[in-house]
């Protein structure tokens, strides 16, 4: 563990480690340390792409104790990503739907009163 007020620098990734990272986290929307769980099962298994922990230690992912502050990174890195980007889906589809309302009202027009005298 790093002592307090350590700054980590982001080491470059590659695509797989950022791809791994997110297979995880679609598997099981959780930050860190709970995701790290599912990544040790993951690996373990060869879930992602058949690829064990050292294959994947081969494309950036380790899983030892002095790999864990850059684990941590880019764990909350991708996870940031794919919560503005589920937000901004989120938004699109309510612009979506409010415009398809509006639409709906505006075909229909104002409401016709019949006069039966």
């Amino acid at each position: 563990m790093l002592p307090a007020g350590t700054a980590v620098a982001a080491p470059a990734t590659t695509p797989e480690a950022e791809a791994f990272v997110r297979f995880c986290y679609q598997r099981r929307r959780v930050g860190w340390p709970e995701l790290y769980d599912e990544m040790c099962l993951v690996a373990t298994r060869g879930l992602f792409r058949g690829m064990g922990r050292e294959a994947l230690s081969e494309v950036g992912v380790g899983f030892s104790l002095f790999e864990t502050p850059r684990m941590a990174l880019l764990v909350r890195r991708v996870v940031g990503e794919e919560q503005a980007a589920r937000r901004a889906a989120r938004a699109a589809a309510m612009d979506a739907m409010r415009a398809a309302e509006d639409a709906e009202r505006a075909a229909t027009g104002p409401a016709m009163v019949v006069n039966a005298a």
